[in-house]
C-alpha cells in the first residue's frame, strides 16, 4: 500500500517512520528539508511537494500544526483533494478545532473521498514507540479502512463517531489532563509546605481517592516516578505550549457550545502564565514550578 505523509515534526516524523518500518511504501513531505531528510533515512521516499506526495497514494496521512494549515493543505489547488487519485483515503491526525475538521472532511466528501479526523494522545515517546492512542471521527466505513494503517502507529484505536468527534474527544481529554496536572501539582505543593515529603504523599495518595494518571504515571513532583519529566528538569515529553494550544481549542469549543468549563478556563490561564514567562518550552507538568513560585 502506498502512503503519502504530510507533516514530519516531532510527532509526524516518527509516525511516518513506523509506517515505513511496517512495510508501507511511504512518500513523505514537509516544509523542513531536514525533516524530510530524516524521514528518508528512516525508510520513506522523498516527497518534493504536497501534490507529488499524494498523487499516487492509496492513503494520505497528515500531521499539521493548526486548523488553518489543514484547511490549506487539503483544499487549496496545490493540495490533497485536488491532486489525490480517485478512491484515496485521507487521515488527518492533527489536533485542530472541531469546525475545521468537519469542514475539511465535508470538502473531501464532496469530491468523492473518504476521510477521518484522527488526533492522537501519547506524546513523542508514544509516537516513536508506535503506541499512540487514536481518537477517530468519521463514517464507519472510512474508520475500518483507516484502522489497519493506524494500528501500525498506535496501540489503542477508538471510533468516536461522526466527523469531528475525534477532535472533540482529544480536546476534552486534554482539558481534563491539564486540569488534573494542576490539581496534582497543588496537592504536592501543599503537602510539602505542611511538612510531608513527596514520596510519602505519593505512596499514600496514589493508592487513595486522589489517584490520577497525572500522579501515578507523570508525577509533577521530582522523585516518586523516575521516568517522569519532573526528574529531568521538566524537559518535555509534551510541552506546555502544546497543552496551552489544546486548552485554547477546548475553550473555543466550549464557548461555541455554551458549555460551562470554569476549571478549564482557569487551567488555560495558568498555562498562559507559563507562556508569558517564556517557560512554555518546559513539559506541561512544569506547571509545578509555577505553583511553587519557581518560574
Amino acid at each position: 500500500m502506498k502512503v503519502g505523509f504530510i507533516g514530519l515534526g516531532n510527532m509526524g516524523g516518527p509516525m511516518a517512520a513506523n509506517l515505513a518500518k511496517a512495510g508501507f511504501d511511504v512518500t513523505a513531505t514537509d516544509l523542513s528539508i531536514g525533516a524530510v531528510d530524516r524521514a528518508v533515512e528512516a525508510g520513506c521516499r522523498r516527497g518534493e511537494s504536497v501534490a507529488a506526495t499524494v498523487s499516487d497514494a492509496d492513503v494520505v496521512v497528515s500531521m499539521l500544526p493548526a486548523g488553518a494549515h489543514v484547511r490549506s493543505v487539503y483544499t487549496e489547488s496545490y493540495g490533497v483533494i485536488a491532486n489525490a487519485k480517485a478512491g484515496a483515503l485521507f487521515i488527518d491526525s492533527s489536533t485542530i478545532d472541531v469546525d475545521s475538521a468537519r469542514d475539511v472532511v465535508s470538502a473531501a466528501s464532496e469530491k468523492g473521498f473518504a476521510m477521518v479526523d484522527a488526533p492522537v494522545s501519547g506524546g513523542v515517546a508514544a509516537a516513536a514507540g508506535g503506541s499512540l492512542t487514536f481518537m477517530v471521527g468519521g463514517e464507519a466505513g472510512a474508520f475500518e479502512r483507516a484502522k489497519p494503517v493506524l494500528e501500525k502507529m498506535g496501540r489503542n484505536i477508538f471510533h468516536a463517531g461522526a466527523a469531528g468527534n475525534g477532535q472533540v474527544a482529544k480536546i476534552a481529554n486534554n482539558m481534563l489532563l491539564g486540569i488534573t496536572m494542576i490539581a496534582t501539582s497543588e496537592a504536592f505543593n501543599l503537602a510539602e509546605k505542611l511538612g510531608l515529603d513527596a514520596q510519602t504523599f505519593f505512596d499514600i495518595s496514589s493508592t487513595a481517592s486522589g489517584q490520577s494518571w497525572s500522579m501515578t504515571s507523570y508525577c509533577p513532583a521530582p522523585g516518586p516516578v523516575p521516568g517522569a519529566p519532573s526528574n529531568r528538569d521538566y524537559q518535555p515529553g509534551f510541552a506546555a505550549a502544546m497543552m496551552l494550544k489544546d486548552m485554547r481549542l477546548a475553550q473555543e469549543a466550549a464557548h461555541k457550545a455554551k458549555a460551562a468549563t470554569p476549571l478549564g478556563a482557569q487551567a488555560e490561564a495558568l498555562y498562559a502564565l507559563m507562556e508569558s514567562a517564556g517557560k512554555d518550552d518546559l513539559d506541561f507538568s512544569g506547571v509545578m514550578k509555577l505553583i511553587r513560585g519557581d518560574l
